[in-house]
């Protein structure tokens, strides 16, 4: 079987023998500088002020919707558009903290939200924030989607847990809305087990983040900071160190997590590196094959690739090469989740006029297949060879 994932982490043999002796010679293991290193040290690698790690990308979600209301940045039943092919955790913040949810259609050529896409909603509604999903290391013109943005007055966000390390205009994805989320779960461009970062260059979010990640509280703020909030809320040393300010929870990671995220981050370019090449070997292969339909990422110049996306022109092809790649014994899922607006939790709880036919044509003919950076020339070869017209 070829799977979509190898190993835990990149260098999995040399990771797991240093994180023993990590193990064994740490003094705590429950966050502490580790993690601190590990956000200056992303911070560097994506170009950002601040970042703030979590023990999931979900959580990183949740977490920054949840600092934005706490700084009145948007407010409850504000309409806020998000990408319809995504993740479900993408979603389920705006549902979970009484935002209107706005689905944006894809288009089939990028599998991601373009300005077009958008316009579209605009005519009808009036949004808020946008809370972007950068899919698979794709993009859409995400360099207009920010100018209509900024003329709209809508907040950006960008879910890039699947997009790290990707560029349009030499800007890296992650860097072109107000913040951004990154997820380090395994299987992902670089693994910490369980974890996930939220990026800005906004001083106030970043406190924000601070004290959502951990119940509200002060006690990860700078002391000029500290010393400022509990001034204006009259709070003495006694009972600093246990006053909540705001809406919270417990979202925070171990040492364990910060030191994976060290080891990984110093095979990332490697990673990015290996996972571009083989995206142009799988793609001028697959652009040669018209049962499926071709991407337009030109105005991209860097694909960092998740897993390499396959769109079926019907029902009976999309049988055929799933039949086709599984008798190979090539492990195969959905696109992502496939259209929120096709899963039981959204139509349950949502209702929307928004017709997203193209993520939902996704949802139904879509599949993808592995890119990861340790597949072997043989497998790579194989895969090629599956990607021919049938």
């Amino acid at each position: 079987m070829i799977k979509l994932i190898k190993s835990t982490f990149f260098e999995e043999k040399k990771t797991k023998e240093r994180l023993i002796d990590f193990i064994r010679d740490a003094k705590i293991l429950s966050m502490g500088k580790y993690c601190k290193k590990f956000e200056n040290e992303f911070s560097r690698y994506q170009g950002r002020k601040y970042s703030v790690f979590f023990n999931s990308g979900s959580s990183a979600n949740l977490a920054l919707i949840q600092s934005l209301l706490n700084l009145n940045k948007i407010n409850k039943k504000d309409k806020i558009g998000f990408s319809a092919l995504t993740w479900a955790t993408n979603a389920m913040p705006l549902i979970q903290l009484g935002l209107e949810t706005v689905p944006i259609d894809i288009s089939l050529r990028t599998l991601n939200v373009t300005s077009d896409n958008l316009r579209d909603v605009l005519e009808k509604t009036k949004l808020n924030a946008l809370f972007l999903t950068n899919l698979l290391g794709f993009s859409g013109d995400i360099n207009i989607i920010k100018k209509i943005c900024e003329e709209r007055n809508i907040l950006l966000l960008e879910d890039n847990c699947e997009s790290l390390g990707s560029e349009v205009n030499g800007t890296k994805l992650g860097n072109f809305g107000l913040a951004s989320t990154f997820s380090f779960f395994v299987g992902h461009h670089m693994s910490t087990i369980e974890g996930g970062m939220v990026c800005t260059d906004d001083k106030n979010l970043y406190n924000m983040l601070l004290m959502v990640r951990a119940h509200g509280w002060d006690r990860n703020l700078d002391l000029e900071t500290q010393k400022k909030l509990r001034n204006e809320y009259k709070v003495n040393d006694f009972y600093s160190n246990y006053t909540f300010y705001y809406l919270g929870y417990n979202f925070r990671p171990t040492e364990l997590n910060g030191f994976l995220g060290l080891e990984q981050l110093q095979y990332l370019n490697k990673i990015i590196h290996i996972r571009e090449k083989n995206f142009q070997l799988f793609n001028k292969e697959a652009k040669k094959n018209d049962d499926f339909y071709s991407f337009d990422l030109s105005h991209m110049n860097f694909i960092s690739n998740f897993a390499y996306p396959i769109i079926c022109k019907n029902e009976e092809l999309f049988r055929k090469y799933t039949k086709k790649f599984e008798d190979n014994n090539i492990e195969l899922r959905p696109i992502v989740g496939g259209a929120v607006t096709q899963q039981p939790f959204y139509n349950n709880l949502e209702k929307t006029s928004n017709k997203c036919e193209f993520a939902e044509r996704v949802h139904k003919l879509g599949f993808y297949i592995p890119n990861n950076p340790e597949l072997t020339e043989v497998e790579l070869n194989l895969i090629k060879g599956l990607l021919k017209i049938i």
